[in-house]
This record gives structure tokens, C-alpha cells and sequence, in this order.
């Protein structure tokens, strides 16, 4: 799985006008779910996620996690993370996972999210969505599961 992780001070999806989901502080994790991938690494993207040291420590440090400053997470499936843009002028998408298996994966990482985390919103996987944020520094990583 791969995981675009964005450190915000706020952020919402919405589609078709209507608010979806909405964090304040916290990370926007825009999600790829790749053909090889399973419920573990979902969980262990979801780990990584949740212990990832991105937040300011006193001193201005990154050395506080989502759960240490319990923050919001909100999930949005992305499955053009997955694109193969190595040749020409055309994305590939040969190694994303098929729509059945995305949208399995994705829901059980918004499933468990929920289960581990108090603050917790997704976007919905295959829908047409606008994504909000005000991204805090910039900063912005790239997490592979």
C-alpha cells in the first residue's frame, strides 16, 4: 500500500457538494492500494501511520506522533498513487490492485482506523471527490506498506 501523507491543520472531502468527512489538526493520507497488497500491510501501513513522527516536539522537533497530539485522521482513497510514470506521456496503472480488492483493503483500513484511533474520517473509495486542506509547514511523505 502506499500512502501519501500530508501534516494539516485542517482538511475534508467532499462529494457532490456535500462534506464526507472533515479533521482539524492531523494528516491527510491519500491511499493506493497495489495488486500485491493485504490486510496486514494495510495494518501495518495503518501502524506506521499512527506512531509516524511528523508533529513539532517544544523545541520544534518532528517528534510527536498523530496519536501523541491525537490528532484527525482522514483516509481518501487515491488510486492514482499507483501509476507507473517511469515511459511516456500516459500513466500506466498495471500496478494497482482491482476495484474489488482497493475497496476491501481501503475499508478495512478505515475499519481498524476506527477501532485504534478517536478521531477518524474517509472519503469514499470510487466516488468523484473534491479533497480541502491547509497543509501545515509543507510537509508532506511518501509511506510504502
Amino acid at each position: 500500500m502506499i500512502a501519501l501523507l500530508q501534516r494539516v491543520t485542517q482538511a475534508s472531502v467532499s462529494i457532490d457538494g456535500e462534506t464526507v468527512g472533515r479533521i482539524g489538526r492531523g494528516l491527510l493520507v491519500l491511499v493506493g492500494v497495489q495488486r500485491e497488497d493485504d490486510e496486514r500491510k494495510a495494518e501495518r501501513l495503518l501502524e506506521r501511520l499512527l506512531g509516524y513522527r511528523v508533529f513539532p516536539d517544544e523545541q520544534g522537533r518532528m517528534n510527536r506522533s498523530l496519536r501523541d497530539i491525537e490528532g484527525g485522521l482522514l483516509l481518501v482513497p487515491q488510486f492514482t498513487l499507483v501509476a507507473d510514470t517511469r515511459k511516456g506521456t500516459r500513466p500506466g496503472f498495471s500496478r494497482g490492485a482491482p476495484p474489488e480488492l482497493g475497496r476491501r483493503l481501503f475499508t478495512h483500513l478505515v475499519e481498524r482506523a476506527c477501532v485504534v484511533h478517536p478521531v477518524v474520517a474517509s472519503g469514499r473509495f470510487g466516488a468523484d471527490m473534491q479533497v480541502s486542506l491547509v497543509n501545515d509547514g509543507p510537509v508532506t511523505f511518501w509511506l510504502e506498506s
